[in-house]
C-alpha cells in the first residue's frame, strides 16, 4: 500500500525544509571555521542526531504526533538535515532492543559501505570521463 498524498506531501515540505537549513547552516560554519575541514557536515550531524534523539524521545514518552507530523519533522526535515541521524535512530533502536552485537554491525558495516560506496562511485566516473591533472 502506498503511504497517502498527506504523508507523501509532509516528507516532501520537510524534506525541502530541511535540505535548505542543512545549506546555510553549513554554508555560516564554512565562513565562521573554514572549509579545510568538514567543520559544517560535522555540525549538520550531530545537530541532526541531537534533534533527532530529541523527538525520538518526546515521541516515546509524551508526545503523540500524528503519521504525518512525525514523518514531516523525522523523515522530511531531519532526513533533509541529515541521513546521519537516520542512521543513529536505527542503532538507538536495535541497542534499545539489546541487539548490541546487531547494532555494532550496523554501524561498521555502514561506514565501510558508505565509504566503499563512495570511492567506487568515484571510479566509475572516472572510468567513463577522463581526469585531467
Amino acid at each position: 500500500m502506498l503511504p497517502s498524498p498527506a504523508m507523501l506531501a509532509a516528507v516532501a515540505a520537510g524534506g525541502a525544509a530541511g535540505s535548505v537549513a542543512r545549506y546555510l547552516l553549513m554554508t555560516a560554519v564554512g565562513q565562521w571555521l573554514g572549509t579545510q575541514f568538514p567543520y559544517g557536515t560535522l555540525a549538520v550531524n550531530a545537530l541532526g542526531c541531537f534533534a533527532m534523539g530529541v523527538l525520538a524521545e518526546l515521541a516515546a514518552l509524551v508526545w503523540s504526533p500524528s503519521p504525518e507530523l512525525r514523518a514531516l519533522l523525522m523523515v522530511g526535515v531531519l532526513g533533509g538535515f541529515t541521513t546521519f541521524s537516520s542512521f543513529t535512530l536505527d542503532v538507538g533502536a536495535l541497542v534499545g532492543r539489546n541487539e548490541l552485537a546487531a547494532a555494532a554491525g550496523y554501524v561498521l558495516a555502514s561506514l565501510v559501505l558508505t565509504v566503499v560506496g563512495f570511492f567506487a562511485g568515484l571510479a566509475v566516473v572516472r572510468s567513463f570521463v577522463p581526469v585531467s591533472l
